[in-house]
């Protein structure tokens, strides 16, 4: 069992400041939403490439997930609404990698209140949690002036799917809800685009979302606070994951694995006995889809397991009795030589040591916590 704790954003969305409503008509435009899917099954042969091949040729499709992600580490509010300066001070702090301001306040939605931010779709996908941010509909709609909710805030608004719903502001309209999803920021209930959020009069720039997973939380926060002032609110995002059990095979294989649900399990047992063979699929799946798209990335990550050129040159072995080079590329390779890696930080040994080694493999606390829950749905839905 997997369990993800975040902090709570406490008073910080509730003094988003509430707005007094106007009469305004705010159109609402209807399109198609496409479901995130499930863990692909990791025996079927149709669901993944081929074991043996070089990987799969990299490919720009419309409409698909950015190929980095960013991670919300803190979130700031600032009622009166952060100043460009301020936004920029926040930037050039020690640890922080990138920052986005959005719109926001709390508005009453189906007779309801709720806190509501106003975002640029295709800048805040990337900082949405992967399942979200893969949901190609919901940013479709989102982008034609649809209403997102968070999974939790739909059924306490009582919203349905492609019903139009009264939202009041400073302005006020009817707005169609377009789908629920897990938004990442506990405590903000839903989000529209940023030229809706403008037309139903949200405050303009009042939060800011930063990333920066290699910096100390408590220093940060205080210098974010100092930018801010004392009307400033800043919150702590980072989870705390705890991880009770996931399952072990110590049997060592023989052969080649024939899918990759025996690749995983296979390496796993094979090339670092005792770590469970669901971090490794996890891992490949976040990565890359199981080999779906093998890159490069935006940093020049290679292979199923988006290895480094320079990473893969100190761990990259051949797997399952291959000869020559060992290959970025293949799946053969590059997860048994994932299994090494992961080893030599001490993931076997489970534990904080497990969240450790995989924090080395991809240095962000998301990072740790969605490779440890998406192995957790691998352990229950192949025991």
């Amino acid at each position: 069992m997997i369990r993800l704790r975040y902090a709570a954003l406490v008073a910080a969305l509730v003094t988003l400041g509430a707005v007094a409503p106007a009469a305004v008509a705010i159109g609402a435009v209807k399109v198609g939403y496409i479901r995130a899917s499930r863990p692909d099954a990791l025996v079927a042969p149709s669901s993944a490439p081929a074991l043996q091949g070089g990987g799969v040729a990299a490919r720009s499709v419309p409409g698909s997930p950015p190929r980095q992600l960013v991670v919300p580490d803190l979130f700031a509010v600032l009622p009166a609404g952060i100043t460009s300066a301020q936004v920029s001070a926040i930037s050039g702090l020690t640890g922080v990698r990138a920052v986005l301001a959005v719109n926001g306040g709390q508005v009453v939605i189906n007779g309801r209140a709720a806190s509501m931010l106003g975002v640029p779709p295709q800048a805040f996908r990337s900082w949405t949690p992967p399942a979200t941010a893969a949901a190609a509909g919901i940013w479709a709609r989102l982008s034609g002036g649809q209403l997102i909710a968070s999974r939790a805030a739909a059924g306490g608004l009582g919203l349905t799917a492609g019903h139009g719903y009264p939202v009041s502001a400073a302005a006020r309209g009817q707005v169609r809800f377009g789908a629920a999803a897990e938004l990442g920021i506990p405590g903000v209930d839903a989000i529209v685009s940023s030229g809706l959020a403008a037309r139903l009069g949200l405050t303009a720039d009042v939060a800011v979302m930063i990333n920066a997973p290699a910096a100390d939380p408590g220093t940060l926060i205080r210098q974010v606070q100092d930018i801010l002032g004392a009307d400033g609110k800043v919150v702590n995002l980072v989870p705390v994951v705890t991880v009770t059990s996931l399952p072990v095979d110590d049997d060592v294989p023989g052969g080649r694995p024939a899918n990759w649900l025996q690749l995983y399990q296979d390496s796993a047992a094979g090339y670092c006995p005792g770590l469970s063979w669901t971090v490794l699929a996890a891992i490949g799946e976040i990565e890359s889809g199981d080999g779906a798209d093998d890159g490069p990335s935006t940093a020049g990550a290679l292979g199923p397991m988006q290895f480094m050129p320079s990473t893969w040159r100190i761990w990259g072995i051949d797997g399952f009795g291959r000869t020559g080079a060992p290959d970025i590329m293949s799946p053969l390779d590059a997860v048994p030589s994932a299994a090494r890696m992961l080893c030599a930080d001490g993931a076997a040994q489970g534990g904080a040591a497990l969240s450790a080694a995989i924090f080395d493999y991809n240095h962000a606390a998301w990072y740790v916590s969605e490779v440890l829950a998406l192995a957790g749905e691998y352990a229950q839905e192949y025991p």
